[in-house]
């Protein structure tokens, strides 16, 4: 998962968050159904800090990334939320924070969710 941290974002948000993405039922059961959580497969959560996911292009042609928050807050917050994920004893692994990494997707299906800490979407 690509974990966007935003000025405004708290530990208490990142709980819920992790929570959230533990529980949701976005794997398939027998019946071909997304009706299974992460928890319910016994899955394992790959983290990756993306502050890009706060660029904003709203005026000009370059990104602005104004609402992301800064890397040392940001570092203790992706900690934070790794944290509360093991804690719902899930196996976690991660990114190394702040560094140019390459990272290769394997999409299953047509599928991508972007999950919220607020009532944004």
């Amino acid at each position: 998962m690509l974990l966007g941290i935003g000025k405004a974002d708290t530990e208490a948000e990142a709980e819920f968050l992790a929570h959230k993405l533990v529980n949701l039922r976005i794997f398939n059961d027998s019946e071909g159904k997304m009706n299974l959580s992460l928890a319910d497969i016994c899955g394992q959560m790959l983290i990756i800090s993306q502050f890009t996911l706060y660029a904003s292009t709203r005026k000009g042609n370059r990104p602005s990334f104004t609402d992301a928050m800064p890397p040392h807050e940001a570092e203790q917050l992706y900690l934070h939320f790794i944290q509360a994920v093991e804690k719902l004893q899930v196996h976690t692994e991660r990114g190394i924070f702040g560094a140019h990494m390459q990272i290769e997707l394997c999409n299953n299906g047509p599928v991508s969710i972007m999950v919220y800490s607020r009532n944004e979407g």
